[in-house]
């Protein structure tokens, strides 16, 4: 250990210089520490917001495409007709679709789930609205409005509904106030018990939650659902979980990085540029311990030759300036 009391001593010796190279590498760590936290926080809060309000797959059959109307002849004169509402066809065996999914490994929650466009009325106020039925449990353990309520309770049973705070605003709902619901021919009247707001504003002003068969009535989907929402234990695997699971179940599976790819080129770029600063910043820290050494060894040029002179090994000489940038690096940290 004579290259580390040597180096010890040698520090001690120049104790301004030696707190200076200190202060140095301690501000280079911090910066290095402090642009990780932020980057890391920053994605955090993006994919807290983004996956706060939707689901992270999402199973549901593909949508009904209108056939083309033919004449008498039989002779085609509209072939491409766009209905009032995309309308997915009838999921058939939905229960068993709904086992599979939760046998699938890395899925820890799924909700079936039913949706479809409405409008609400309240006065002379009228909005359009996406009306979305399901279990209360499931559909917390997919999107959690109860941690996200801002006024109310929580409930969807009976006849009772949540909603979010921009489509209240529009709507000049209260908790409490009833508000009637209608979808084609059917209409109910829907009363207001909690009000929600969420990371998606979308969300917040189009969403009207109620009880599956509300709104099963309602959407004329009766014994029916329109997709089975499911909550995987790590995000990133979404992907190929939704592989698997369409696999298993034969129905097409979107994950949530397909309907955000824009964010996730964004998440992968700042990756890329926080890697970038850290290589920096610790390349800034290292040249400058080097440098310091550098000096170190010019000023020592004597003391070196001494032990030189004693016996001292070059292996050891080399230590002793290799131990000193260790424990200015180890300091500093």
């Amino acid at each position: 250990m004579l290259a580390l009391q040597l180096a010890w001593r040698f520090l001690r010796e120049g104790r301004t210089q030696s707190l200076l190279i200190l202060a140095g590498v301690t501000i280079g760590i911090a910066a290095f520490v402090f642009v990780s936290a932020i980057i890391e926080g920053l994605q955090v809060n993006l994919l807290e917001q983004t996956l706060g309000s939707q689901a992270h797959l999402t199973v549901a059959p593909e949508e009904a495409l209108p056939r083309a109307l033919m004449n008498e002849s039989g002779v085609a004169f509209a072939r491409r007709i766009e209905p009032s509402e995309p309308r997915r066809r009838p999921f058939d065996q939905w229960q068993r679709s709904v086992r599979r999914v939760e046998a699938t490994e890395g899925v820890v929650a799924t909700c079936p789930k039913v949706s479809g466009s409405a409008l609400a009325y309240r006065g002379a106020a009228e909005e359009a609205v996406k009306l979305v039925g399901a279990d209360a449990d499931r559909l917390r353990q997919i999107v959690d409005l109860r941690k996200n309520l801002i006024e109310g309770t929580y409930r969807l049973g009976g006849e009772d509904a949540v909603i979010g705070r921009t489509l209240a605003q529009k709507l000049g709902a209260r908790v409490g106030d009833p508000v009637r619901v209608r979808s084609g021919e059917r209409e109910s009247l829907l009363r207001i018990v909690g009000i929600f707001e969420v990371g998606s504003e979308m969300v917040n002003g189009r969403w009207l939650v109620t009880s599956l068969r509300n709104a099963q009535t309602l959407l004329n989907r009766v014994g029916d659902i329109t997709e089975i929402d499911a909550r995987v234990a790590e995000v990133y695997e979404a992907e190929r979980i939704a592989s698997e699971i369409e696999a298993r179940t034969g129905v097409p599976t979107e994950s949530w990085m397909e309907r955000n790819r824009d964010l996730l080129t964004g998440l992968r770029s700042q990756d890329a540029s926080t890697t970038m600063i850290r290589i920096f910043v610790l390349l800034a820290v290292a040249m400058g311990i080097a440098s310091v050494l550098s000096v170190t060894v010019v000023q020592r040029r004597g003391q070196i030759g001494i032990l030189r002179a004693v016996g001292t090994s070059r292996r050891i000489v080399l230590s002793l300036f290799l131990w000193q940038g260790l424990l200015f690096g180890v300091a500093g940290a």
